[in-house]
């Protein structure tokens, strides 16, 4: 494990919550006495946090025929208050001040709005606040919503430029097998030559949280990849960040990669974001994913879709459908589609906001 400066660190509903479905206050105390240890250690700490929906599930029963939408809207909505409530009790008995971030899948879409988010974030930072992130589940229902909070996590950590990405679950790491079955081993390091260790990994989710560990694994791929070290770890665990921080905890260690650039972290989260497609030839194909910098020009492209404006991100594919990329508009779609195809043109995606699948 590496040194780490800045961290953000997501803790699993299945780390907050019981086997009867309520809150586990005493695991939640127990992280916070660690979490405020690395605080005072001079680290610089983000939460990312679920667990609302089970403080809302304790407070307020509802009735089983109720449309289930209707019910994760209310307990969110009325367990995000409990929630943030027990940690300001918790942090607030460590004179830690806290603050709370809503957020939905729009606000990494912007980067304007994704630029405001982050200097918030590094603002409470730089006064001792510990920010605590959720998702706005209230608002975001089915495509709007994130993957999970591992999904959340990872976006937060390229956008204020973590070091280290942890992940909090209710087992110590990714197994060869299913974690309940003796025969299964952790997978204590995955380091870039490795083989694919998601064959490996069981498909089933945790009781109480929305993604599963294959999110996890491919989550913390993609943060490693762009430079931030990641650290599947048991939340449930006595001990767990002084572990970390002697650096003997039992856990999935994911090598970081070289660091990528900040815009390039943030287009790499942009599978989801783009506003246009385009679609360029072999030529233009070879050169951007050739090892001479280069950005994309009109006479490489072929076929423009989508109604797009400057700064919006855009889907590049080669001429068989292939994804090959992502980047940013320097210009919106009609300027686009009157340069297709010419020569001497400003490129439409500048080098520096080009973010490449396979050949970074």
């Amino acid at each position: 494990m590496l040194e780490s400066k800045v961290l953000v660190i997501k803790i699993g509903s299945n780390v907050l919550t019981q086997s009867n479905g309520l809150p586990d206050l005493d695991r939640m105390k127990h992280l916070v006495n660690q979490i405020q240890g690395l605080i005072s250690a001079g680290k610089k700490v983000v939460l990312v946090s679920s667990g609302a929906v089970a403080f809302g599930r304790q407070s307020i029963p509802l009735p089983e025929k109720l449309n289930p939408v209707f019910k994760k809207q209310i307990w969110a909505s009325t367990g995000q208050i409990r929630l943030i409530n027990q940690y300001q009790q918790f942090f607030g008995s460590l004179n830690q001040h806290i603050a709370q971030i809503l957020v939905t899948k729009e606000d990494f879409r912007d980067r304007k709005h994704f630029l405001n988010m982050k200097n918030c974030i590094e603002a409470l930072l730089q006064q001792g606040i510990l920010p605590i992130i959720n998702e706005n589940d209230t608002v975001t229902i089915t495509e709007l919503m994130f993957t999970d909070n591992d999904e959340l996590a990872s976006l937060t950590a390229a956008m204020i430029n973590a070091d280290t990405l942890m992940l909090l679950t209710n087992v110590d790491g990714i197994y060869t097998g299913n974690p309940s079955d003796p025969g299964s081993e952790l997978v204590e390091k995955v380091v870039f030559s490795m083989p694919e260790v998601s064959n490996y990994i069981s498909a089933t989710k945790s009781s109480f949280g929305r993604g599963g560990m294959l999110t996890k694994y491919t989550m913390a791929k993609k943060s490693a990849d762009l430079g931030i070290q990641v650290i599947i770890a048991n939340g449930k665990r006595d001990g767990v960040l002084d572990e970390f921080t002697t650096k003997s905890l039992r856990c999935t260690w994911f090598e970081p990669q070289k660091v990528k650039h900040a815009p390039k972290k943030w287009l790499a989260h942009g599978a989801q974001y783009y506003k246009g497609e385009i679609t360029v030839n072999a030529g233009a194909k070879n050169s951007l994913t050739s090892s001479v910098i280069r950005s994309l020009l009109p006479v490489g492209i072929t076929k423009i879709e989508g109604d797009f404006s400057k700064g919006d991100i855009l889907l590049i594919r080669d001429e068989n459908g292939i994804k090959i990329g992502l980047g940013r508009a320097e210009y919106a779609s009609k300027p686009a589609l009157e340069r297709m195809g010419e020569k001497n043109q400003k490129p439409l995606i500048h080098y520096d906001y080009l973010y490449l699948f396979d050949h970074e």
